[in-house]
C-alpha cells in the first residue's frame, strides 16, 4: 500500500477520527525510508500539522504526484509556478522533484512540527539512554540558507 519506491515515505499512526468527520489539525506519522537522512531516520515519529502555510525550508507531508495513495515526507525548497519544488535531505536516495517535477499545491498536506526518535531495542546502557533522551524529541526546523533547488 505504501509503494516500493526508495525514498522517505510516511504512514499514519493509529489516530482516532475526530467528531463530525472533520480532519484533526495534528497527527502522528511514522517515517519509512532513507530520503530525509540525516534529518529524519526510518522509524522516527513525526508530529505534523495539517492546513498550515508552507514556507521554503519546511519539512512537509505530501501525496506522491504519480501514486497518490503514497504519502511522502520531503523538504519544500521553493514555490514555483504550479506548486512546490521538493527535495529529500539525502541526495543519494532520490524520489523527489528531480524525478517528478513540481508538486501541485493541493498535494502538499501538512507541515512537520517535531520529530520523536523511539528508543532502539539495543539501547540499554546508561550512556545510550542518556544520549537518546537528549535527542529523542526535537522540533524540525527549516533548512539552512544554503538550500537551493536544482
Amino acid at each position: 500500500m505504501w509503494g516500493r519506491r526508495r525514498g522517505g515515505r510516511c504512514r499514519p499512526r493509529n489516530a482516532p477520527a475526530s467528531r463530525g468527520g472533520a480532519r484533526r489539525p495534528l497527527r502522528v506519522v511514522e517515517v519509512t525510508g532513507p530520503s530525509m537522512v540525516p534529518t529524519l531516520y526510518h522509524g522516527d515519529l513525526l508530529l505534523v500539522q495539517y492546513g498550515v502555510p508552507v514556507r521554503p525550508g519546511d519539512v512537509v507531508i505530501l501525496r506522491h504526484p504519480f501514486q497518490q495513495d503514497l504519502l511522502v515526507v520531503k523538504r519544500a525548497v521553493e514555490r514555483r509556478p504550479g506548486g512546490w519544488w521538493v527535495r529529500g535531505d539525502n541526495t543519494f536516495a532520490g524520489g523527489d522533484s528531480t524525478d517528478y517535477g513540481v508538486v501541485p499545491e493541493e498535494l502538499v498536506l501538512a507541515r512537520v512540527r517535531a520529530r520523536y526518535r523511539p528508543l532502539a531495542k539495543g539501547q540499554r546502557s546508561v550512556t545510550a539512554v542518556l544520549g537518546w533522551a537528549a535527542s529523542a524529541l526535537r522540533p524540525v526546523r527549516s533548512a539552512s540558507s544554503r538550500l537551493r533547488a536544482r
